[in-house]
């Protein structure tokens, strides 16, 4: 553990463990720099789809936008692996300042003949978001004592999700009184300001000498010969599978079962957003009192009842659902991450983070389009039952399995009928406790 490193308390209070972190220095700075960027974020990417509809009218193109920014995910294990063989601080100084170089770019498209310009960016701009979301999950670790990694994720992921509040506001506003490039200028700002909030970390890194070992597959074999990992990570994989088909029946939801216009769906989102603030907030305290699969099991089955109280023809049960649904998801993201930061030694930590972010959204990415083709062949009265059940089930299966206890790293859950071997997670830190 880093001289200064922050720790847990004794008896943890959710209130002073949050003062704790968000007090040291570097880990103020690190969720400094992650909300103010997180701000320009969410407004660029519910204004793309807009600025490319309004340039030239087609629904294609503006939903093509979601997949410029998704695609990159797919490359996870190789920008990962870029990650590991840099300096994770300089990489985000370097990338956030190159995006805000890049996005005023973008006062050039003015006509459906420059919509390619925006495309560009867009994928580029997907390619920072992995590769930054790649050693900030590198970094953080070497900022937050392992036991406040819970609560420091989910804090994260609140901030993040409450930017969906204020940030589409602003985007929308700032578009339809001065055009697209106003936000593209924003968000360039707020790149910059994250750029030299990242500059002021005082993170000592030294040289990986086994990053460049075992090549990019070396993230998936940290996942796969983990006994912690596998199953939380196939857990979360299959549950934003289920999220991806869940998200894209929200508007045939307000339409056929609510009776109401397209534009209530707006409401619901709001709602979904409240929901995964409290989710993040209490991702952490449940992470410090109970082991990982639990955690995650609980929070799949919260989800379900979200998407199955849905099919109601109520609106009481939508805003219910949307709630429920918004509360359960951060957990499960928020659990997966925090236990590969946990398990992986920090010289693979990057590709192996970016392994597991491609292996657990890209089965949301791809479920965003199967959903779209069954909602028009099959009714959502069936659609949505189907997807509770199926992640009732996936929270029993991820329920299953007995305790393994690993010499020096507690208890934690094996795979069912398995027999558990040492992982090596590498971090040699005080008081890393595993999930």
């Amino acid at each position: 553990m880093r001289p200064g490193c922050l720790t847990a308390d004794d008896r943890p209070v959710t209130t002073r463990v949050m003062r704790r972190v968000l007090r040291d220095r570097d880990a103020g700075l690190y969720f400094s720099g992650v909300v103010v960027s997180g701000f320009g974020t969410t407004a660029m990417w519910l204004v793309a789809g807009v600025w490319v509809k309004t340039l030239t009218g087609s629904d294609g193109l503006a939903a093509l936008t979601a997949f410029a920014l998704w695609a990159p995910v797919l490359a996870g294990p190789v920008l990962g692996a870029v990650a590991d063989r840099v300096r994770r601080r300089p990489l985000l100084v370097a990338v956030n300042g190159a995006m805000a170089a890049l996005l005023p770019c973008l006062l050039l498209v003015g006509s459906a003949d420059r919509v390619w310009l925006l495309f560009a960016v867009l994928l580029l701009y997907g390619t920072a978001g992995v590769l930054a979301d790649a050693a900030g999950s590198a970094l953080v670790p070497q900022v937050v004592d392992a036991r406040l990694l819970g609560d420091f994720n989910g804090l994260r992921m609140a901030a993040g999700e409450s930017m969906k509040l204020p940030a589409p506001l602003v985007g929308a506003v700032l578009f339809a009184r001065f055009g697209g490039p106003s936000v593209a200028l924003l968000d360039a700002a707020t790149f910059a300001l994250a750029a030299g909030v990242f500059a002021l970390l005082r993170v000592r890194e030294e040289p990986a000498r086994e990053a460049r070992s075992g090549g990019l597959a070396e993230g998936s074999r940290q996942l796969w010969r983990s006994p912690v990992l596998r199953p939380l990570l196939a857990g979360a994989a299959a549950t934003m599978l289920l999220a991806g088909v869940n998200g894209a029946l929200v508007y045939a939801v307000v339409d056929d079962v609510l009776g109401r216009p397209p534009a209530y769906a707006g409401l619901l989102y709001a709602v979904q957003g409240a929901g995964s603030v409290v989710g993040g907030l209490a991702a952490g305290p449940l992470l410090r009192r109970l082991p990982g699969r639990p955690v995650l099991a609980a929070a799949v089955a919260v989800f379900a009842t979200g998407a199955g109280l849905r099919v109601l023809p109520y609106e009481a049960a939508a805003w219910a659902g949307s709630a429920l649904i918004g509360a359960g998801l951060p957990v499960v993201l928020v659990t997966a991450l925090t236990a590969v930061q946990r398990e992986t030694p920090a010289a693979v930590l990057g590709r192996t983070a970016a392994t597991a972010s491609t292996l657990v959204l890209a089965p949301n990415a791809l479920a965003l389009a199967l959903g779209a083709g069954l909602v028009t062949l099959v009714d959502v009265r069936v659609l949505l039952p189907v997807v509770g059940a199926a992640g009732l089930a996936v929270a029993a299966l991820s329920a299953a399995g007995r305790p393994v206890r690993r010499p020096g790293r507690g208890v934690v859950p094996g795979p069912p009928g398995g027999t558990a071997g040492a992982t090596g997670s590498g971090r040699e830190a005080a008081g890393n406790l595993a999930e």
